[in-house]
């Protein structure tokens, strides 16, 4: 399969980048990675936060190159697996939209979100992991993207996380954290922003001060760490330490 790591997760979190690798190949499975810098005199880019600004040709422009990188490994059969919801969901959605024919096509079809690929790796009997009963003993706390709430990819959270045995988790019953996108960042709509998050999110983490929290979509970890001054983890982060091998931070 081919690891896919978009700018945020490359730049901003590298922790959930390593730890994904980490456990894909603990899987045993043979995992190519592509990077922004895997293509030298070019940044590999979905193009999302081009295309949040409407810089349409710009984003076709990006696409047109990392689609130049992943097409061999599409016609090879092999899975384009994301961590960053919005990036990956780029390739799925807004990429057949942009005119880029059948290799967009073609690549929407094997571009997985790290949960769906491990789900359906789950559904085939692999991706078996040495996860040690009971070692996170707090209650997780699971904030989804707009987008995994969209595709319905909460679903394989559900399933992959009960895959870790004695794992307490919750799902937050939330609407869209405020971030969405770039308009969290912007100074004329950073109340409206924090307004949003305080209608549940924040709510649901503050009656619970004591649990772990999941965010998988980078714009929705720096919402939580500045309406809730909380720290968040990806699936993955949270996976590894799951394991039995894994020695948890005092």
């Amino acid at each position: 399969m081919v690891l896919w790591l978009d700018s945020f997760s490359t730049l901003f979190a590298p922790q959930q980048a390593e730890d994904a690798l980490y456990l894909l190949r603990l899987a045993g499975l043979t995992v190519h990675v592509v990077h922004p810098n895997s293509q030298p005199g070019m940044v590999l880019d979905s193009g999302r936060s081009l295309l949040t600004f409407g810089l349409v040709d710009e984003t076709r422009q990006l696409a047109k190159q990392l689609l130049n990188i992943l097409s061999p490994h599409v016609a090879a059969g092999l899975s384009i697996v994301g961590l960053e919801p919005s990036s990956l969901l780029m390739l799925r959605d807004e990429y057949k939209t942009l005119g880029l024919g059948q290799p967009a096509v073609a690549l929407a079809k094997q571009a997985l979100l790290f949960e769906e690929f491990i789900a359906a790796e789950l559904t085939r009997g692999g991706f078996q992991l040495p996860f040690q009963a009971g070692k996170i003993t707090q209650l997780v706390l699971i904030h989804g993207h707009c987008h995994q709430k969209a595709i319905g990819a909460m679903k394989s959270v559900r399933r992959v996380l009960k895959t870790v045995p004695e794992l307490e988790f919750s799902f937050i019953e939330s609407s869209c954290c405020g971030m969405a996108g770039t308009f969290g960042l912007e100074a004329e709509h950073v109340d409206y922003s924090h307004q949003m998050a305080q209608q549940s999110l924040v709510p649901a983490l503050q009656a619970s001060p004591d649990a772990l929290v999941v965010s998988n979509g980078f714009g929705c970890a720096h919402q939580i760490k500045v309406t809730a001054q909380r720290a968040t983890l990806h699936l993955a982060t949270l996976l590894r330490q799951a394991l039995a091998e894994y020695t948890l931070p005092t």
